[in-house]
């Protein structure tokens, strides 16, 4: 059978801000030089301060808004490659991660995306994965998918369709969320979400300054769960409320705090929803 896509056919689209030069691209590529690959950059910055490119493969939006989720949306609507392929500007990419993207989507042709593995620095996995490919993601299973995992077949769906929420992710009014809420949008349009295990790339931790605390975590997670669940928002509110005593990420004595903060962050969500649709 011929296979569908080539390697020509990835594009990689990089989210930044404030770059005047290129260089940030090269640790990112160990490898090889970045001009081997197919790159868009969204660079986020003020009008003063523009980032250009002397290379034909890797081009640039100078964008004057602030938000990820923003910064997302401006490159998906701008990409030309036939598998997407989601970037942040601290990620180190591993050998023949473009023929590993590509050979899954030849194999799993019909998935509009597929989300792939990544490390640790020092050579861990940055999470628990499943340990054989899957055709088919659940929606808790799409939860804790993260956008630097994420591919996309743009054949199988149509480029006006991948809209990030801009009321979520850095830089918006709720700091998490936006790439579950992302994938349970193109699920909810009865789109093939799969996994492929293999290691893409390496992605640095999460530094304890960048953690955000139980308070604000519950506001997000109230607007999340009214965002994406809606009906079934208490039971999934008790699931995690569970889940993170359990894992001892929260104490029992917080659960009144958790619950205000929750029950906040769904009155905000609504409030801004109603906003918007005004």
């Amino acid at each position: 059978m011929a296979k569908e896509f080539k390697k020509e056919d990835l594009e990689i689209v990089v989210s930044t801000m404030n770059r005047k030069n290129l260089d940030f691209l090269i640790p990112m590529f160990p490898f090889s030089h970045f001009s081997e690959f197919s790159i868009l950059i969204i660079n986020q910055t003020t009008e003063n301060d523009l980032l250009s490119s002397d290379f034909s493969c890797v081009r640039v939006i100078n964008s004057f808004e602030k938000g990820l989720s923003k910064s997302r949306n401006l490159g998906l609507r701008n990409t030309t490659g036939k598998i997407i392929l989601i970037a942040d500007d601290d990620i180190i990419y591993k050998v023949n991660f473009d023929e590993k993207i590509i050979q899954a989507h030849n194999e799993f042709s019909k998935a509009t995306i597929l989300s792939f593995c990544i490390e640790k620095p020092n050579g861990s996995l940055f999470k628990k994965y499943f340990l054989k490919p899957k055709k088919k993601l659940s929606l808790l299973e799409l939860f804790g998918v993260l956008s630097v995992e994420i591919t996309i077949n743009t054949k199988n769906i149509d480029r006006s369709e991948l809209i990030f929420d801009e009321k979520f992710g850095l830089g918006s009014s709720f700091q998490m969320g936006e790439e579950a809420i992302f994938l349970a949008d193109i699920k909810e349009k009865k789109k093939s979400i799969g996994f492929f295990p293999s290691v893409i790339a390496i992605h640095p931790e999460i530094s304890s300054n960048e953690k955000i605390n139980i308070a604000e975590k519950y506001y997000i997670q109230g607007a999340f769960l009214a965002r994406v669940l809606k009906g079934n928002y208490n039971i999934h509110l008790a699931m995690k409320l569970f889940f993170d005593l359990k894992q001892r990420k929260l104490q029992i004595n917080q659960i009144p705090m958790a619950l205000k903060k929750a029950k906040l962050g769904r009155i905000d969500f609504y409030q801004l929803e109603n906003q918007n649709n005004a």
